[in-house]
Protein backbone atom coordinates (compact mmCIF):
# COMPACT_ATOMS: atom_id res chain seq x y z
CA UNK A 1 0.00 0.00 0.00
CA UNK A 2 1.64 3.42 -0.91
CA UNK A 3 2.05 6.16 1.53
CA UNK A 4 -0.63 7.76 0.63
CA UNK A 5 -2.77 5.17 1.84
CA UNK A 6 -1.20 5.18 5.32
CA UNK A 7 -3.08 6.92 8.09
CA UNK A 8 -0.61 7.85 11.22
CA UNK A 9 -3.03 6.92 14.22
CA UNK A 10 -1.35 9.45 17.25
CA UNK A 11 -1.79 8.87 20.71
CA UNK A 12 0.59 10.95 22.83
CA UNK A 13 0.62 7.71 25.59
CA UNK A 14 -0.19 4.44 23.51
CA UNK A 15 -2.55 3.01 24.56
CA UNK A 16 -4.58 3.17 28.10
CA UNK A 17 -6.26 -0.25 28.36
CA UNK A 18 -9.90 2.18 28.44
CA UNK A 19 -9.38 3.29 24.99
CA UNK A 20 -10.32 0.30 22.84
CA UNK A 21 -12.53 2.85 20.30
CA UNK A 22 -9.02 3.83 18.94
CA UNK A 23 -7.51 0.57 18.44
CA UNK A 24 -11.03 -1.12 17.42
CA UNK A 25 -11.34 1.45 14.79
CA UNK A 26 -8.14 2.20 13.13
CA UNK A 27 -8.26 -1.45 13.24
CA UNK A 28 -11.16 -1.86 11.33
CA UNK A 29 -9.96 0.43 8.26
CA UNK A 30 -9.82 -1.71 5.14
CA UNK A 31 -8.29 0.49 2.34
CA UNK A 32 -6.46 2.46 4.28
CA UNK A 33 -3.07 1.18 6.45
CA UNK A 34 -2.83 2.41 10.13
CA UNK A 35 0.42 2.41 12.13
CA UNK A 36 0.11 3.58 15.27
CA UNK A 37 2.52 6.09 17.03
CA UNK A 38 2.92 7.19 20.32
CA UNK A 39 5.41 9.48 22.23
CA UNK A 40 5.67 7.29 25.28
CA UNK A 41 3.84 3.37 25.34
CA UNK A 42 1.64 2.57 28.37
CA UNK A 43 1.61 -1.13 29.97
CA UNK A 44 -1.84 -2.00 28.90
CA UNK A 45 -3.28 -4.85 27.53
CA UNK A 46 -3.89 -2.56 24.42
CA UNK A 47 0.11 -1.88 23.81
CA UNK A 48 1.62 -3.72 21.00
CA UNK A 49 4.91 -4.81 19.89
CA UNK A 50 4.48 -3.14 16.89
CA UNK A 51 3.58 0.41 18.08
CA UNK A 52 6.10 3.22 17.11
CA UNK A 53 7.22 5.51 20.22
CA UNK A 54 8.76 8.13 19.64
CA UNK A 55 10.44 9.01 23.47
CA UNK A 56 11.58 5.74 24.90
CA UNK A 57 12.13 5.76 28.63
CA UNK A 58 15.20 6.91 28.98
CA UNK A 59 16.68 10.29 29.89
CA UNK A 60 17.11 11.76 26.62
CA UNK A 61 13.35 9.76 25.82
CA UNK A 62 12.42 12.06 28.62
CA UNK A 63 13.91 14.95 27.40
CA UNK A 64 12.35 14.84 24.42
CA UNK A 65 8.53 14.71 25.46
CA UNK A 66 9.10 17.52 27.98
CA UNK A 67 10.13 19.54 24.89
CA UNK A 68 6.98 18.10 22.85
CA UNK A 69 4.46 18.74 25.44
CA UNK A 70 5.93 22.66 25.87
CA UNK A 71 6.29 23.84 22.54
CA UNK A 72 4.30 21.09 20.42
CA UNK A 73 7.25 20.07 18.83
CA UNK A 74 9.76 17.61 17.96
CA UNK A 75 12.94 17.43 15.75
CA UNK A 76 12.60 13.41 16.02
CA UNK A 77 8.39 13.57 15.30
CA UNK A 78 9.56 15.69 12.34
CA UNK A 79 12.29 13.46 11.17
CA UNK A 80 9.77 10.10 11.35
CA UNK A 81 6.70 11.64 9.64
CA UNK A 82 8.71 12.89 7.13
CA UNK A 83 10.13 9.33 6.61
CA UNK A 84 6.81 7.75 7.26
CA UNK A 85 5.32 10.41 4.60
CA UNK A 86 1.22 9.03 5.25
CA UNK A 87 -1.63 10.06 3.52
CA UNK A 88 -2.58 11.90 6.84
CA UNK A 89 -2.36 11.66 10.13
CA UNK A 90 -5.06 10.86 12.73
CA UNK A 91 -5.11 11.85 16.24
CA UNK A 92 -7.33 11.31 18.97
CA UNK A 93 -7.89 13.85 21.94
CA UNK A 94 -7.75 18.04 20.90
CA UNK A 95 -4.72 17.95 23.33
CA UNK A 96 -3.04 15.03 21.63
CA UNK A 97 -4.00 16.93 17.89
CA UNK A 98 -2.52 20.01 18.89
CA UNK A 99 1.19 18.09 19.92
CA UNK A 100 1.04 16.52 16.49
CA UNK A 101 -0.55 19.61 14.56
CA UNK A 102 2.36 21.89 13.74
CA UNK A 103 4.50 18.84 12.28
CA UNK A 104 2.15 17.96 10.39
CA UNK A 105 1.59 21.65 9.00
CA UNK A 106 5.07 21.82 8.62
CA UNK A 107 5.16 18.78 6.36
CA UNK A 108 2.01 19.33 4.31
CA UNK A 109 0.56 16.19 5.39
CA UNK A 110 -3.65 16.52 6.32
CA UNK A 111 -4.23 16.14 10.11
CA UNK A 112 -7.74 15.14 11.32
CA UNK A 113 -8.62 15.18 15.01
CA UNK A 114 -11.36 13.12 16.49
CA UNK A 115 -12.53 15.02 20.39
CA UNK A 116 -13.94 12.64 22.32
CA UNK A 117 -15.52 15.01 25.23
CA UNK A 118 -12.83 16.14 28.60
CA UNK A 119 -10.87 17.81 25.45
CA UNK A 120 -13.76 20.44 25.18
CA UNK A 121 -15.24 20.36 28.63
CA UNK A 122 -13.25 19.93 31.65
CA UNK A 123 -9.73 20.53 30.04
CA UNK A 124 -11.20 23.79 28.13
CA UNK A 125 -12.73 24.81 31.41
CA UNK A 126 -9.78 24.54 33.47
CA UNK A 127 -9.02 27.75 35.81
CA UNK A 128 -6.03 29.91 35.31
CA UNK A 129 -3.22 29.63 32.80
CA UNK A 130 -3.76 25.82 32.38
CA UNK A 131 -7.20 26.25 30.73
CA UNK A 132 -6.10 29.34 29.27
CA UNK A 133 -3.05 27.27 27.46
CA UNK A 134 -5.66 24.73 27.04
CA UNK A 135 -7.91 26.39 24.92
CA UNK A 136 -5.11 28.30 23.19
CA UNK A 137 -3.37 24.79 22.07
CA UNK A 138 -7.03 23.93 20.88
CA UNK A 139 -7.27 27.28 18.68
CA UNK A 140 -3.99 26.56 17.41
CA UNK A 141 -5.22 23.03 16.00
CA UNK A 142 -8.40 24.07 14.73
CA UNK A 143 -6.49 26.37 12.78
CA UNK A 144 -4.14 23.85 11.28
CA UNK A 145 -6.31 20.37 11.31
CA UNK A 146 -7.93 19.51 7.83
CA UNK A 147 -11.19 18.05 9.38
CA UNK A 148 -12.17 18.14 12.84
CA UNK A 149 -14.32 14.82 14.04
CA UNK A 150 -16.64 15.15 17.46
CA UNK A 151 -17.67 11.80 18.41
CA UNK A 152 -21.58 13.85 19.85
CA UNK A 153 -23.47 16.75 18.39
CA UNK A 154 -22.85 18.20 21.89
CA UNK A 155 -18.99 17.39 21.51
CA UNK A 156 -19.07 19.56 18.39
CA UNK A 157 -21.36 22.52 19.47
CA UNK A 158 -18.60 22.58 22.65
CA UNK A 159 -16.25 22.28 19.34
CA UNK A 160 -17.54 25.62 17.62
CA UNK A 161 -17.87 27.62 20.69
CA UNK A 162 -14.05 27.43 21.61
CA UNK A 163 -13.08 28.30 18.27
CA UNK A 164 -13.97 25.47 15.63
CA UNK A 165 -14.32 26.20 12.15
CA UNK A 166 -18.09 24.65 11.52
CA UNK A 167 -17.34 24.22 7.95
CA UNK A 168 -14.36 21.99 9.12
CA UNK A 169 -15.98 20.03 11.82
CA UNK A 170 -17.78 16.53 11.55
CA UNK A 171 -20.12 14.54 13.69
CA UNK A 172 -18.85 10.97 13.14
CA UNK A 173 -19.85 8.32 15.97
CA UNK A 174 -16.76 6.22 16.21
CA UNK A 175 -18.92 2.36 16.11
CA UNK A 176 -19.07 -0.79 17.88
CA UNK A 177 -17.93 -4.16 17.06
CA UNK A 178 -22.06 -6.05 15.96
CA UNK A 179 -22.26 -9.55 16.72
CA UNK A 180 -24.04 -11.80 14.13
CA UNK A 181 -26.42 -12.51 16.65
CA UNK A 182 -27.78 -10.32 20.18
CA UNK A 183 -27.13 -11.84 23.02
CA UNK A 184 -28.92 -14.81 24.45
CA UNK A 185 -29.01 -17.84 27.69
CA UNK A 186 -30.09 -16.58 30.84
CA UNK A 187 -29.41 -13.40 33.06
CA UNK A 188 -26.59 -13.15 35.43
CA UNK A 189 -26.98 -9.90 36.39
CA UNK A 190 -30.12 -7.24 36.84
CA UNK A 191 -27.76 -4.06 36.43
CA UNK A 192 -24.37 -3.87 34.78
CA UNK A 193 -22.16 -0.24 35.46
CA UNK A 194 -19.24 -0.72 33.37
CA UNK A 195 -17.07 3.18 33.29
CA UNK A 196 -14.25 4.63 35.82
CA UNK A 197 -15.41 5.54 39.26
CA UNK A 198 -15.16 9.64 38.66
CA UNK A 199 -18.18 11.90 38.99
CA UNK A 200 -19.16 12.40 35.40
CA UNK A 201 -19.76 8.58 35.22
CA UNK A 202 -22.88 9.12 37.72
CA UNK A 203 -22.02 5.95 39.68
CA UNK A 204 -23.15 7.34 43.14
CA UNK A 205 -26.35 8.20 41.65
CA UNK A 206 -27.00 4.66 40.66
CA UNK A 207 -26.03 3.46 43.90
CA UNK A 208 -28.38 5.76 45.64
CA UNK A 209 -30.85 4.76 42.92
CA UNK A 210 -30.63 1.07 43.71
CA UNK A 211 -30.68 1.31 47.54
CA UNK A 212 -33.75 2.80 46.80
CA UNK A 213 -35.52 -0.53 45.17
CA UNK A 214 -34.76 -2.27 48.15
CA UNK A 215 -38.06 -4.58 47.83
CA UNK A 216 -36.47 -5.42 44.18
CA UNK A 217 -32.90 -5.92 46.03
CA UNK A 218 -31.62 -6.39 42.35
CA UNK A 219 -28.35 -7.88 41.70
CA UNK A 220 -25.56 -5.42 40.47
CA UNK A 221 -22.34 -5.74 39.53
CA UNK A 222 -20.11 -2.22 38.75
CA UNK A 223 -17.62 -2.80 36.55
CA UNK A 224 -14.43 -0.22 36.56
CA UNK A 225 -12.08 1.50 39.19
CA UNK A 226 -11.23 5.10 40.18
CA UNK A 227 -11.05 7.25 42.77
CA UNK A 228 -14.63 6.72 43.96
CA UNK A 229 -14.23 3.39 44.16
CA UNK A 230 -14.34 2.79 47.66
CA UNK A 231 -16.36 5.42 48.67
CA UNK A 232 -19.06 4.01 46.44
CA UNK A 233 -18.48 0.29 48.01
CA UNK A 234 -18.66 1.31 51.77
CA UNK A 235 -22.39 3.36 50.33
CA UNK A 236 -24.00 0.33 48.78
CA UNK A 237 -23.07 -1.87 51.76
CA UNK A 238 -24.35 0.61 53.54
CA UNK A 239 -27.90 0.74 51.52
CA UNK A 240 -27.54 -3.49 51.50
CA UNK A 241 -27.65 -3.07 47.39
CA UNK A 242 -26.44 -6.40 46.33
CA UNK A 243 -23.58 -5.05 44.78
CA UNK A 244 -20.42 -6.95 42.95
CA UNK A 245 -17.17 -5.24 42.88
CA UNK A 246 -14.73 -6.65 39.76
CA UNK A 247 -12.74 -4.23 39.08
CA UNK A 248 -11.22 -3.40 35.93
CA UNK A 249 -11.96 -6.22 33.47
CA UNK A 250 -10.82 -6.92 30.51
CA UNK A 251 -13.07 -5.68 27.24
CA UNK A 252 -13.74 -9.35 26.09
CA UNK A 253 -15.12 -9.83 29.87
CA UNK A 254 -17.14 -6.84 29.70
CA UNK A 255 -19.11 -7.64 27.17
CA UNK A 256 -19.42 -11.13 28.51
CA UNK A 257 -21.38 -9.76 31.27
CA UNK A 258 -23.08 -6.97 29.70
CA UNK A 259 -24.87 -9.92 27.54
CA UNK A 260 -25.55 -11.15 30.55
CA UNK A 261 -27.29 -8.49 32.58
CA UNK A 262 -31.59 -7.14 31.94
CA UNK A 263 -30.06 -4.01 31.31
CA UNK A 264 -27.02 -1.68 31.16
CA UNK A 265 -27.09 1.94 33.74
CA UNK A 266 -25.17 4.66 32.48
CA UNK A 267 -26.35 7.61 34.29
CA UNK A 268 -23.73 10.21 33.17
CA UNK A 269 -23.80 13.87 34.38
CA UNK A 270 -21.58 16.73 34.51
CA UNK A 271 -18.98 16.97 36.86
CA UNK A 272 -18.50 19.85 38.84
CA UNK A 273 -15.99 20.49 37.28
CA UNK A 274 -17.19 20.49 33.91
CA UNK A 275 -16.23 17.28 32.77
CA UNK A 276 -18.50 15.54 29.83
CA UNK A 277 -18.84 12.64 28.18
CA UNK A 278 -19.34 12.38 24.61
CA UNK A 279 -21.17 9.26 23.79
CA UNK A 280 -19.99 6.43 26.15
CA UNK A 281 -19.02 3.32 23.62
CA UNK A 282 -20.34 1.27 26.43
CA UNK A 283 -24.02 2.11 25.65
CA UNK A 284 -23.48 1.38 22.30
CA UNK A 285 -21.74 -1.77 23.29
CA UNK A 286 -24.75 -2.76 24.74
CA UNK A 287 -27.01 -2.09 22.42
CA UNK A 288 -24.99 -4.62 19.64
CA UNK A 289 -25.71 -7.42 22.27
CA UNK A 290 -29.91 -6.63 22.46
CA UNK A 291 -29.18 -4.80 25.97
CA UNK A 292 -31.07 -1.98 26.81
CA UNK A 293 -29.68 1.09 28.48
CA UNK A 294 -31.19 2.91 31.44
CA UNK A 295 -28.95 6.31 31.00
CA UNK A 296 -29.84 10.39 31.72
CA UNK A 297 -29.98 13.45 28.95
CA UNK A 298 -26.70 13.95 29.32
CA UNK A 299 -24.57 15.24 26.29
CA UNK A 300 -24.41 12.47 23.61
CA UNK A 301 -26.33 9.85 25.04
CA UNK A 302 -29.63 11.24 23.79
CA UNK A 303 -28.21 10.37 20.00
CA UNK A 304 -28.33 7.18 20.25
CA UNK A 305 -30.85 6.47 23.41
CA UNK A 306 -34.65 7.54 22.60
CA UNK A 307 -36.99 7.22 25.63
CA UNK A 308 -39.25 4.52 25.48
CA UNK A 309 -37.84 3.77 22.31
CA UNK A 310 -34.20 1.51 23.00
CA UNK A 311 -33.80 2.51 26.63
CA UNK A 312 -35.20 4.59 29.48
CA UNK A 313 -33.27 8.21 30.13
CA UNK A 314 -34.22 10.92 32.63
CA UNK A 315 -32.55 14.13 34.06
CA UNK A 316 -29.10 14.34 35.24
CA UNK A 317 -28.48 13.38 38.83
CA UNK A 318 -32.47 13.16 39.49
CA UNK A 319 -31.96 9.56 41.31
CA UNK A 320 -35.93 9.06 42.55
CA UNK A 321 -36.28 8.50 38.74
CA UNK A 322 -32.99 7.03 37.61
CA UNK A 323 -34.90 4.76 40.74
CA UNK A 324 -37.70 4.42 38.56
CA UNK A 325 -36.74 3.76 35.19
CA UNK A 326 -34.74 1.35 37.13
CA UNK A 327 -37.69 -0.73 38.50
CA UNK A 328 -39.60 -0.01 35.48
CA UNK A 329 -37.81 -1.91 33.44
CA UNK A 330 -36.72 -4.69 35.92
CA UNK A 331 -40.27 -5.13 36.43
CA UNK A 332 -41.59 -5.27 32.76
CA UNK A 333 -39.75 -8.32 30.86
CA UNK A 334 -41.72 -7.43 28.00
CA UNK A 335 -40.95 -3.67 27.65
CA UNK A 336 -37.29 -4.86 28.39
CA UNK A 337 -37.46 -7.08 25.11
CA UNK A 338 -38.82 -4.62 22.95
CA UNK A 339 -36.17 -1.78 24.07
CA UNK A 340 -33.45 -4.72 23.80
CA UNK A 341 -34.55 -5.40 20.07
CA UNK A 342 -35.20 -1.99 19.29
CA UNK A 343 -31.32 -0.98 20.88
CA UNK A 344 -30.39 -4.04 18.51
CA UNK A 345 -31.54 -2.36 15.31
CA UNK A 346 -29.93 0.58 15.98
CA UNK A 347 -26.87 -0.44 16.45
CA UNK A 348 -26.60 -2.28 13.47
CA UNK A 349 -28.24 0.74 11.33
CA UNK A 350 -25.94 3.57 12.69
CA UNK A 351 -23.27 2.45 15.26
CA UNK A 352 -21.71 -0.77 13.35
CA UNK A 353 -18.34 -0.40 13.42
CA UNK A 354 -17.39 -1.57 10.28
CA UNK A 355 -20.03 0.76 8.54
CA UNK A 356 -18.59 4.09 10.36
CA UNK A 357 -14.95 2.61 9.59
CA UNK A 358 -16.32 2.67 5.95
CA UNK A 359 -17.68 6.31 6.36
CA UNK A 360 -14.49 7.19 7.71
CA UNK A 361 -12.46 5.97 4.91
CA UNK A 362 -14.59 8.50 2.56
CA UNK A 363 -13.40 11.42 4.62
CA UNK A 364 -10.13 10.28 4.87
CA UNK A 365 -10.14 10.24 0.86
CA UNK A 366 -11.57 13.36 1.11
CA UNK A 367 -8.34 15.03 1.78
CA UNK A 368 -6.09 13.63 -0.53
CA UNK A 369 -5.15 15.77 -3.28
CA UNK A 370 -7.04 14.80 -6.67
CA UNK A 371 -5.43 12.46 -9.08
Amino acid sequence: MSGDRVAVIWRSCLLPGSETFIRNQADALSTWRPVYLGAVRVASPLSRDSDVVLCPATPRGRREWLRLRLTGGSPRLRRLLARLRPGLVHAHFGGDGWLVSRTAEQLGIPLVVTLHGLDVTRQAAAPGPRGARHRRNLRSMFSRAALVLAVSGAIRDRAVALGADPAKIRVHHTGVPVPPEPAAGPKRWDVVFVGRFVEKKGVEDLVEALGMLSELRPRALLVGTGPLHERVRVRAAQLGVDATFPGALPPPEVMRHIAEARLLAAPSRTASDGDTEGLPTTILEAFSLGVPVVATYHSGIPEAVTHESNGMLCAEGDRPALAANLRRLLTDAPLRDHLGKAARHRAETDFDLHQQTRRLESLYDSLLPSP
